[in-house]
């Protein structure tokens, strides 16, 4: 596995506060000059510090990928990766760095951003295992064909785009995982949960009470709220719920 520019321990050395401090939900591209801020010898470190050579990535963008797949591998392995609403696509491909048993990914988006493709050349040279097993496809997410060995996933689909997710994942019987927001309360399913928890936690909670009833096992989680406060992870896999 090829790494990017070796950092002095004297660079590290005079980083070491700036780092602790580091507001992970800046929306600020991360560039080369955030480099000294990465100087460890981890998996992280290494996919950050190609980010910044990159130059094109919002740092709330690397945590937030970050901290959704290393859940999801945690629970989840093989398949392949289908990553709806992907933006630039870093989750699809940390997915893959994190399981090298899934032969390919798939990157949708009805709009990807062109710095997309810079962000997967600079991943591709610092892991050539990657060239090639990644697609990026611009279109509706209606149109894209799920099927059972999947494993669907989506950080901040914003609004019904979660919904709609989870019912194709569930319509092709796959594994989904999804990190909400952007909740329209308008008209939605709370599970006439609202007089005890606020409208986004209902509604999520809705979505875990609907996943169950349609045989999938539910995980839910937290990935750091310094990240997002949209910060509940919702994992399902198909089985019955007694499992």
């Amino acid at each position: 596995m090829s790494d990017q520019k070796q950092l002095t321990p004297a660079l590290c050395g005079q980083t070491i506060s700036s780092v602790s401090s580091l507001e992970r939900s800046s929306h600020n591209r991360l560039t080369e000059k955030d480099l000294h801020k990465f100087c460890g010898d981890t998996l992280f470190d290494a996919i950050a510090r190609t980010v910044c050579h990159a130059g094109c990535l919002p740092r709330k963008e690397l945590y937030e990928a970050w901290e959704v797949a290393r859940r999801v591998r945690r629970r989840f392995r093989g398949g392949r990766i289908v990553d709806l609403a992907c933006g630039h696509g870093l989750l699809a491909h940390i997915l893959l760095l994190l399981d090298d048993s899934s032969p390919v990914a798939l990157a949708v988006d009805r709009r990807i951003p062109k710095s997309a493709a810079t962000l997967a050349t600079s991943l591709n040279i610092a892991w050539p295992r990657l060239t090639d097993r990644i697609r990026f496809i611009e279109t509706d997410i209606c149109n894209v064909a799920l099927y059972h060995h999947d494993i669907v996933v989506s950080a901040h689909a914003c609004g019904a785009l979660t919904d709609l997710i989870l019912d194709k994942a569930v319509e092709a019987g796959a594994v989904v995982a999804v990190l909400p927001c952007c909740h329209n309360l308008k008209n939605a399913d709370l599970g006439g949960l609202e007089g005890w928890m606020d409208g986004p936690l209902a509604m999520d909670a809705a979505r875990v009470s609907r996943l169950r009833s349609q045989g999938y096992r539910v995980f839910t989680q937290l990935i750091p709220e310094d990240i997002t406060p949209k910060n509940r992870l919702l994992l399902a896999e198909p089985g019955l719920v007694g499992k």
